[in-house]
């Protein structure tokens, strides 16, 4: 853990402490969800039978996609590359994952990691850049997951098409925030800066413009600066 903090932070200038809470403590909560669930969701499930087939017995069991690309970010490089490998592994497909060339020493110790832990026929990691990306794309697999700009996610999805590959895009868009009259301003404003503020603003629903009404506007933009500071 320490390591990978110490990645992070030189990819990022993160803190420990805003590693744990976004990247390695979340990741270590899926991994214990999983362990604890996986049995349930890979379960037979009964379901009623149609007239038609009254002879018969129904249910619905889940099985694996297969083979998963893992596409993920720099913003969050260890949680957006480990966590949907948590689940990828938990619902029984292999995987292979493509961290971000923008925070090379996270991809790194990830690659580490995985290495250490998973024969590469079942788990196996590709380094790169653009070039890996459009040569992986070119590949067919079962599920892509995906986390990135909208443009990109246009084309992940286009060459996803062409397999009729399954896709999960996590994308960024714009994000408001509402105030109304009626809110607590102070609390308000916290938890406004808290979002703006968490990985210096770059996280997918940070807030990115506000909805005021005109009546609390002042003590409002008084409250984001105070909190702010502090």
């Amino acid at each position: 853990q320490d390591e990978i903090h110490a990645a992070i932070q030189a990819d990022l200038g993160k803190s420990a402490f805003e590693s744990y809470m976004c990247e390695t403590g979340l990741t270590l909560s899926e991994i214990s969800y999983m362990l604890k669930h996986t049995r349930s969701f890979a379960r037979e499930k009964r379901v009623p039978t149609p007239l038609a087939q009254f002879h018969s017995r129904s249910f619905t069991k889940p099985s694996p996609y297969g083979s998963v690309l893992i596409m993920s970010p720099w913003n969050y490089p260890f949680l957006l590359t480990i966590e949907p490998l948590v689940d990828a592994i938990a619902a029984g497909n292999t995987a292979v994952l493509k961290p971000s060339a923008y925070s090379p020493a996270t991809s790194n110790i990830i690659c580490e990691i995985v290495r250490e832990c998973f024969p590469e026929e079942y788990v196996a990691v590709v380094m790169g850049g653009r070039q890996e990306n459009s040569c992986l794309l070119q590949e067919h697999f079962d599920y892509i997951f995906f986390t990135g700009s909208q443009a990109v996610g246009k084309e992940v999805m286009r060459h996803a098409s062409e397999h009729l590959t399954p896709v999960t895009l996590e994308l960024g868009g714009k994000s408001p925030c509402i105030v109304d009259k009626s809110a607590n301003i102070k609390l308000a404003a916290k938890r406004i800066v808290f979002g703006k503020y968490l990985n210096c603003g770059q996280t997918c629903v940070a807030p990115n413009y506000i909805y005021c009404h005109r009546e609390v506007k002042d003590e409002l933009l008084k409250q984001i600066q105070k909190q702010i500071r502090k």
